[in-house]
């Protein structure tokens, strides 16, 4: 595929950039594929961090055996209401800054036919990626630590996910983990769009319009762009789950993510850093078919 590629606009070039409507549009939209992408997502997510921070050896069908078995249905969805929240707000920032930093690059004077390189395109999922760590890594920190506790009622550490946010700002913990997910983000943004971005403007320059694209063709996109994202970042995800489950007071596996790489890899060996990556790449294709989906449609609905 040439390094030169129609832009695709997953928001009307035509707007100004400064348009309150656009941006209206750019938070409705991600947070309708956000939320597309935990309801799908979520027991995938959930049998991947019980996987990942397992001290004992496991699979994922034993895990999802012992989470029907205990926990019931019920059990895979736990933790959900934080991200129900917070990835609206994350994806909207992926792609809010994916579209503002595609309009830098072109110029605020770019006509529809300006074109951006592959390098650009992964630059500006880049940026996207690095913005939404902020918000990505206490909304999964919280997320997390309500997924993996096994207690209820009385016995549970956290009452739901206000009393969990207290009890780790109280340690000083809210934003454990927020290293590894720069980085992940970084480049797992910069692949994600880039793949969806070049196999949509790759439809373009056969003549389709980005609107006339069929529902499945963006939902196999997104399965597509989401598969090339976990595949290039995953050891990453393995390290900050591991940090986002240890002891709040003294950390047992190291308090920075090279600490804690080097404690696992002595542990366990390498392996240790691809537990859970079969449920993870289960989950990569329908829940981000479903995200990218959700958003364009919404997009077109929204005129």
């Amino acid at each position: 595929m040439s390094d030169e590629l129609t832009p695709t606009q997953l928001i009307d070039e035509i707007e100004k950039p400064q348009s309150p409507g656009r941006v209206i549009k750019d938070l409705v939209a991600g947070t309708a594929g956000g939320i597309a992408q935990v309801l799908v997502g979520q027991p995938f997510d959930t049998t991947k961090v019980r996987l990942q921070t397992s001290s004992a050896p496991t699979s994922a069908v034993e895990v999802v055996k012992n989470l029907e078995k205990n926990e019931g249905l019920r059990g895979f969805y736990k933790g959900t209401l934080t991200p129900l929240i917070g990835v609206g707000a994350c994806v909207s920032c992926q792609f809010g800054v994916n579209e503002a930093m595609k309009r830098f690059f072109m110029g605020s004077g770019s006509k529809e036919n300006s074109t951006l390189s592959l390098p650009h395109y992964y630059t500006c999922g880049l940026v996207g990626g690095v913005a939404n760590s902020f918000l990505a890594s206490p909304i999964e920190h919280v997320r997390i630590r309500l997924q993996t506790q096994t207690g209820s009622g009385a016995m549970a550490e956290f009452k739901g996910p206000l009393d969990c946010i207290k009890k780790l700002n109280q340690n000083k913990a809210l934003m454990r983990g927020l290293t590894p997910t720069i980085i992940r983000e970084a480049q797992g943004c910069g692949a994600y769009f880039l793949t969806y971005e070049a196999l949509v403007a790759n439809q373009i320059q056969k003549g389709i319009a980005r609107s006339d694209i069929p529902t499945w063709k963006l939902c196999l996109f997104g399965a597509v762009s989401g598969t090339a994202l976990w595949l290039s970042v995953y050891p990453l995800d393995v390290i900050k789950s591991i940090m986002q489950t240890d002891k709040l007071g003294q950390p047992t596996h190291g308090k920075n993510m090279v600490q804690v790489a080097r404690i696992v890899y002595a542990k366990y060996g390498w392996k240790a850093f691809f537990k859970g990556f079969g449920p993870t790449m289960l989950r990569a294709a329908p829940a981000n078919g479903a995200t990218f989906a959700t958003f364009e449609l919404a997009m077109r609905s929204l005129g």
